[in-house]
């Protein structure tokens, strides 16, 4: 194991605040490593400074001789008139890439491009997020840093960056707050918090691991709290009868006790609960059907995205699954009332009362402060036929008195996700519709959204990128595919079927856009190295053939009915298209090896 990336006693501070103090954190060339913490804990800021973009108050930064740290941000500004191939033909021209124009094919290939001629302005917030990712891959980078990759991609986007970061023999660094994406993708976990002593905890391990690890070490300090308090409680009697100075034992007695006193304070402090307190509130109604949907049908440009036809009672909680496009919102605007179906019958329980939250926040005016966002009608709000001051309401959801005159347009986009639960905690609801409310939210908020949700007796309708939480939360599925609507036993089901790249494209063309492998050349390779060279032509043939026939056995209308026969042909196919995508990327190392 060799260290790439060492940071040493890095402090860093905004003002008076300080983000961290005192932080070390080293990156080895085996690592497949997971910031996280809670929004303000200086996750980002702390992955420019690993990236050398940021400045550090004191503290020392050291990446290796001859390694070569690539940074990817949380979003970028791309060039909108320029073509996908000018844009990465760009980049690896700018930090001469050998054999970058097979580079800039392979890669784009692999991210899912099949016309490199189009427009970047021409393509989704998902497909420029894999755009910014293939130009950090296409540097040959000797470590990644990536700030929140799996923005804006969906769920086969999100696949994608999991094969691709789990596959790849490059180290990196990431923050996330997908738990399934750190599960799968992470060998250590460090977090950024108050609560350790040095600011940060690391364990090896992916997420479920890292969080049994910290419950420990959380329970140790609860213990070693209780202990140093009964301590204390000794002391400060004892200090209360008013012992003198006057010799050396007795002084060092009352230095001790001061100082475990102010130790107890420090610990306090760590153990702090700073979580948003979320208790969505219900009607309590026990109609059985709150919504009913009759063939319940929508289009656009003549083309049908679903038909759907259910029952909504107390109790359940509903999943929506689907890529970008595929009709989700569409479906809960439906649900809400505020969008008519083409064709089919919404019918509402009597006086039923709907809350939703949109995933674009259009409810929220950006001009008003804070303060009247969170509370309309003066100093205080009605919270389950409650009086609360709107300094406590604030509070709640981690907000500070001092933000209560900024306008909500100056509010970052966790802070305005927080501030839109907020106001829909204070109406009553007997269904709940939420439009992607884990984005920007923290891991801390979003366990205590997962309960809260767990614990609304009404009915529950999600739409989430987060499958963490549809595991936890949701009782039923329905799977959008931008064509019907149907209904599934788990998330699981529908990823096995519609997320594996290419399973459910009814077709026997080969992949686009993956350059056939060059002929070998003379080069700088060892005879071992030569030998697997020539054999890779043969070998990428060989795989893509397997790849072709695993997508024909997957869409074979005979196993279709078979859960277990399904279930092999969609391994077989993940496990075709990862020895095709790890062939390509062997290629490429052995093309850069020969110069």
């Amino acid at each position: 194991m060799v260290v790439l990336l060492d940071a040493k006693n890095i402090t860093k501070s905004y003002g008076t605040d300080p983000l961290f103090e005192g932080l070390d954190l080293s990156i080895s060339d085996t690592d497949r490593l997971a910031i996280i913490g809670p929004n303000g804990a200086g996750k980002s800021t702390l992955l420019k400074i690993l990236a050398g973009l940021e400045p550090c108050d004191s503290g020392d930064v050291i990446l290796r001789k001859g390694v070569r740290s690539i940074y990817v941000p949380q979003s970028e500004d791309f060039p909108p008139d320029l073509t996908l191939f000018e844009w990465v033909e760009q980049v690896a021209k700018k930090d001469a890439i050998p054999g970058w124009e097979a580079q800039v094919h392979l890669w784009l290939g692999l991210a899912g491009f099949s016309d490199f001629s189009q427009k970047i302005g021409q393509i989704s917030g998902g497909w420029q997020k894999r755009l910014a990712l293939v130009c950090g891959f296409v540097q040959q980078p000797d470590l990644l840093l990536l700030d929140e990759p799996t923005n804006h991609l969906d769920w086969k986007g999100i696949y994608w960056l999991e094969n691709l970061l789990t596959q790849t023999s490059i180290p990196w660094a990431l923050i996330s707050h997908d738990r399934t994406f750190l599960n799968r993708t992470a060998r250590a976990v460090v977090e950024l918090a108050p609560l350790y002593p040095e600011g940060t905890f690391r364990m090896e391990g992916n997420y479920d691991q890292f969080l049994e690890k910290r419950s420990a070490f959380v329970a140790e300090t609860m213990q070693f709290r209780a202990s140093l308090a009964n301590k204390v409680e000794r002391e400060v009697a004892w200090l209360r009868r008013g012992p003198k100075a006057r010799t050396t034992k007795s002084k060092a007695r009352i230095d001790q006790a001061n100082e475990m006193i102010e130790s107890l304070a420090q610990l306090h402090s760590r153990l702090q609960d700073r979580a948003v307190n979320i208790q969505f509130s219900s009607t309590e109604r026990k109609t059985k059907k709150l919504v009913t949907l009759e063939s319940v049908r929508k289009g656009f440009n003549g083309t049908n995205l679903f038909e759907v036809s259910t029952v909504l009672g107390p109790g359940q909680r509903v999943g929506l699954l689907g890529d970008n496009g595929s009709g989700k919102s569409t479906l809960l605007k439906i649900m809400a009332g505020t969008l008519a179906p083409d064709s089919g019958l919404v019918r509402y329980a009597p006086d039923l009362q709907v809350v939703m939250f949109d995933q674009q926040r259009e409810q929220l005016d950006l001009d008003w402060t804070l303060k009247r966002a969170l509370s309309e009608t003066g100093d205080s709000v009605i919270y389950r036929g409650q009086s609360l001051h709107v300094v406590s309401w604030a509070r709640r959801f981690r907000f500070q008195v001092d933000q209560l005159p900024l306008t909500v347009r100056e509010l970052s986009g966790g802070e305005r996700a927080r501030l839109l639960i907020a106001r829909l905690m204070l109406r009553p609801a007997d269904v709940l519709l939420l439009d992607e409310p884990t984005n920007d939210l923290d891991l801390n908020t979003l366990d205590v959204l997962e309960d809260s949700l767990l614990d609304f007796p009404g009915c529950l309708v999600l739409i989430t990128h987060d499958r963490y939480m549809l595991q936890r939360v949701c009782t039923r599925f329905f799977a959008l595919d931008g064509q019907s609507a149907q209904e599934i036993a788990d998330p699981n089901q529908w990823e096995r079927k519609m997320v594996t790249p290419e399973a459910s494209k009814k077709t026997t063309q080969p992949s686009p856009a993956q350059p056939a492998p060059a002929k070998p050349k003379a080069g700088k390779l060892s005879y071992k190295l030569q030998l697997e060279w020539e054999g890779m032509e043969s070998r990428i043939l060989e795989a893509e053939t397997e790849l072709e026939q695993a997508k024909l056995h997957a869409e074979d209308p005979s196993i279709a009915s078979n859960g277990a026969a399904l279930t092999q042909a969609y391994d077989r196919l993940h496990q075709a298209q990862a020895e095709v995508e790890s062939l390509y990327a062997r290629w490429a190392e052995l093309e850069a090896l020969q110069g």
